[in-house]
């Protein structure tokens, strides 16, 4: 019977701080977001909507940063309509834009924008969003770049504007469904950090270099 007790009063405990969490984040997210002056070495934008690109490429045009990443681009959109959504010249898009194809998924993106910044030794870079997406995208950047700082910049769809998310049942079921793939690549970060000094250790170790007390 205690023990019983014991199990239901974990996972009540545990409903009620995934529950809470959930409204800290869908708080967070819909919250308008502030404008900043950023500035880095290159913009990444993560595929998924027409707002974000056109705000990507504002955000070079203004110089933001020297080159813009786009990420996760169907193969099915051709250059042409990328310049037009964009609304960028395309003297500026076909010098300062490169396209990423790879990527399928928030993982694929951030395996492509390693690559991308490692090949112009970049080591700041903007991450351009939509705002419910921005935490799972920095979570999975953070873990493929831990080196380089990440600027977010989110970018609020025009669907998500000004609504009451506990109010608007397609918002709160989009906001959950992102809440739920936010938690395993938030995980997936700490437990790559907690292992980060005993990797690190290991290798010194296996070097025969003295680890530092």
């Amino acid at each position: 019977m205690r023990s019983r007790r014991a199990i239901v009063g974990f996972l009540g405990l545990s409903l009620f701080v995934v529950g809470f969490g959930f409204v800290l984040f869908a708080n967070a997210v819909m919250r308008e977001p502030e404008a900043r002056d950023l500035r880095a070495d290159g913009i990444v934008v993560l595929t998924g909507g027409q707002t974000r690109i056109e705000e990507a490429a504002r955000l070079l045009k203004d110089g933001r940063g020297e080159r813009l990443l786009i990420s996760g681009v169907n193969t099915k959109i051709g250059r042409s309509s990328l310049i037009k959504i964009s609304g960028l010249d395309e003297q500026t898009f076909n010098c300062c834009v490169d396209l990423g194809y790879a990527a399928l998924n928030t993982v694929g993106n951030a395996d492509e924008t390693r690559r991308w910044a490692e090949a112009f030794g970049y080591d700041k870079l903007i991450v351009v969003t939509a705002s419910y997406h921005m935490p799972r995208s920095l979570a999975e950047l953070a873990r493929a770049m831990p080196d380089i700082e990440l600027m977010p910049h989110p970018v609020a769809p025009d669907d998500l504007r000004h609504k009451v998310w506990w109010l608007d049942v397609t918002t709160t079921r989009l906001l959950a469904q992102e809440y739920v793939k936010f938690l395993p690549a938030a995980i997936r970060l700490a437990v790559t950090r907690g292992m980060a000094p005993w990797q690190a250790d290991s290798i010194t170790a296996s070097s025969g270099t003295p680890s530092k007390s």
